[in-house]
This record gives structure tokens, sequence and C-alpha cells, in this order.
């Protein structure tokens, strides 16, 4: 079974983050500079305290107009993250996230941020190894 901490050492650990101070407005320009969808909230030890996406954002706005974008990170941040440890297994991982209806998982080692896995991560990893699985099986039989 993959793990983890597999899909980290081929994707590497650099994830992006922003501080709980931080205003909507400058969130939003770290995703659109970086592309991406989502920022993990750190404290100053480095220490997961949020995640914020593209979502909470969107539903900010909605609720609060433009005004939104001027208040912190932490107001509108997931406070209670999920994360995982570099030993979980890819299936289990994308079991609880599906379940739970979130794409980022924030890996943690010794209370700090350790990398960052998204849903299409596992996907990928998985696709990978059912694929070694099906070549390993076609050999076997082929060799029967």
């Amino acid at each position: 079974m993959s793990t983890i901490a597999r899909i980290l050492a081929e994707k590497g650990r650099n994830v992006s983050t922003t501080q709980p101070e931080r205003t909507i407005a400058e969130v939003l320009q770290l995703l659109a500079a970086q592309n991406i969808g989502a920022v993990v909230v750190t404290d100053a030890d480095g220490a997961v305290v949020g995640i914020l996406s593209e979502r909470d954002i969107v539903r900010a706005i909605g609720r609060e107009g433009a005004g939104a974008l001027g208040e912190s990170a932490s107001k509108y941040m997931t406070a209670r993250v999920v994360t995982t440890d570099e030993s979980e297994c890819v299936s289990s991982a994308m079991e609880r996230m599906t379940s739970k209806r979130f794409r980022h998982l924030p890996v943690v080692k010794d209370g700090k941020l350790a990398g960052l896995v998204s849903i299409g991560d596992l996907v990928k990893s998985r696709l990978e190894e059912m694929q070694q699985q099906h070549e390993a099986m076609k050999e076997y039989i082929a060799s029967a």
C-alpha cells in the first residue's frame, strides 16, 4: 500500500502558508500568484491553525460583500483542520477526504506542517498503484 510519505517524496514538501492576521485580499493575491486553491494557516512556530480555501473566501464575500476582503484570514478559515501523518495509507486518506468532503489534507510531523496532499494527489497515486498491479497480473498470467 502506498503512503502519504511516498506522495510527498515525489511531489515535494513545499506548502504555501499564510498567517492568521493576513487579510483575505492578501490571501487572494497569494492564491492567484501561485495558482493554488487553498493555503494552510500557520502560527509563528509552524503549527497548523487553519486552512483557507477559495470556497471559504467566496462564501465570505457572498455573505458579507467586498468588506470581507479587509478581514483577517482567521475570521474565515476552517479552524478545525483534519490532518494526517506520513505513515497513513493513501486509500485511508482518500476515504476520510471523501466522507468529510474536503480536498486538501495537511501533513503534520512533530506538531509542525510537513507537507500537503490534495485529493488529486491521492487519486493519481492510487491510479498508478492500480496500473502497476494490472501490469504485474498480466505478466503473471502470461508466464503461467
